[in-house]
């Protein structure tokens, strides 16, 4: 009862020292503590986690409050540069896991309006140019018959 109470009196307060760093890092990444292991995983192994092992790693963390050294060390390491400033948190290396994660193009609704302006404006000019030669199209879309193709008096 006096850690449920400690817990809401302070909920950033880790009840276990060693998930601490685990936590922090994950919160300077904002991603879930899981996804923190994962790729500290992937940094050590050069691989992605095994559903077995990753199994074993998430109920020893979660249930047990163990910590690999290799996790720790990656988290400690996220931590140390954050503080100098070398971290930067919407970097998509660290979101792999995240389904939800989108990056936005800088200035890409920008872009999409001036490539559909110039899309319009060659269509428009098309049919422009089409009107100007004389071309008596049945329809503005193809196939494209003159009224000539489609009489059937000849």
């Amino acid at each position: 009862m006096n850690g449920l109470l400690k817990t809401l009196m302070h909920p950033d307060r880790e009840e276990n020292p060693e998930q601490s760093a685990i936590a922090q890092a994950a919160n300077i990444l904002q991603i879930g503590e899981f996804q923190l292991l994962q790729l500290a995983y992937h940094e050590r192994y050069g691989q992605e986690m095994a559903d077995h092992i990753s199994d074993r790693i998430f109920k020893a963390h979660m249930l047990h409050g163990q910590v690999p050294e290799w996790a720790d060390e990656y988290a400690r390491r996220i931590i140390r540069q954050d503080e100098i400033g070398l971290i930067d948190g919407n970097d998509p290396q660290y979101h792999r896991f995240d389904r939800e994660y989108v990056t936005h193009v800088p200035q890409g609704v920008r872009h999409f309006t001036i490539i559909c302006l110039v899309f319009a404006v060659l269509v428009v000019g098309t049919l422009f140019v089409g009107q100007v030669a004389g071309f008596k199209a049945t329809s503005v879309l193809p196939p494209y018959f003159s009224e000539e193709e489609l009489r059937t008096d000849r």
